[in-house]
């Protein structure tokens, strides 16, 4: 038999002797090693033994690649931009049981001044369910506990956003299709950037029509007004949530200026 036909190398390792040979097949060729186990079913998986263990024994370690991608997706979830990153609210919890029942009672004329709000064609319609969605979203949340709660304050702000939306879409007939989008876009994640934009358009709009419209400017001069206080207890809330009734107070300063739009759609 020629020489190179099959050609043996002996050599010792560990203690182990190992045999290598040009006809062997390289999967028999690396099962000869101490260590090493090959898995044909699952190139996923990579398993490691000891040297002198025993293959029949469960392995010590298994890698599972298929964590690990999983593991990198969560690492750059996390380290995502700060805008498509939801709002987080310091203050969640309502400071007393009397507390809660202000909030929940002030919550209930966003409810009747959805019901009377003017219907005269769809988008008011879509705009007076808004404000009723906004009255059951505050009340739900203020009278919620535990975990719950947190995710009714988001449902409480977004719908508030929706309902600033609706409210551009009712006065004025037409309005960017580009912004329209980008605000559906961002309500999930920043309801309250979409409640001051949007805000802002309805302010404006308000002023003109007040300025061409002589019977609207009490009206006007009543909302700046209630729009201010709003924004001022809004405020307050956020820098000292231990100051009670305050909420409450600024759910009632918002539903003047919500009564005083009522009249700009009548």
């Amino acid at each position: 038999m020629s020489i190179f036909h099959v050609l043996n190398l002996s050599f010792s390792l560990n203690g182990a002797c190992v045999k290598i040979g040009t006809a062997m097949r390289p999967k028999k060729a690396l099962g000869g090693l101490y260590g090493v186990r090959l898995a044909s079913h699952s190139p996923f998986l990579f398993e490691e033994t000891k040297q002198d263990g025993d293959f029949n024994k469960p392995p010590r370690r298994i890698i599972n690649f298929g964590s690990d991608q999983l593991r990198i997706v969560k690492r750059v979830w996390h380290q995502r931009a700060e805008f498509f990153k939801p709002i987080h609210y310091c203050h969640i919890d309502d400071e007393s049981p009397a507390e809660s029942v202000a909030n929940v009672l002030t919550s209930l004329p966003f409810i009747s001044l959805g019901l009377q709000a003017p219907r005269k064609n769809l988008n008011c319609k879509i705009y007076a369910n808004s404000i009723i969605g906004v009255g059951l979203a505050s009340g739900f949340y203020h009278a919620s506990k535990g975990k719950l709660k947190r995710y009714l304050r988001w449902a409480d702000y977004t719908m508030i956003a929706t309902a600033t939306m609706c409210l551009t879409g009712a006065i004025k007939k037409e309005n960017p299709k580009l912004l329209m989008a980008a605000s559906a876009l961002a309500l999930p994640i920043k309801p309250l950037m979409v409640t001051a934009v949007h805000t802002g358009i309805m302010e404006v709009a308000f002023a003109k029509r007040a300025n061409e419209n002589p019977d609207l400017r009490m009206a006007h001069n009543v909302h700046t007004a209630s729009s201010l206080l709003g924004g001022s207890l809004f405020l307050a809330d956020s820098l000292f949530p231990e100051a009670p009734f305050v909420h409450a107070g600024w759910h009632l300063a918002a539903a003047m200026g919500v009564l005083t739009c009522n009249k700009l759609l009548e």
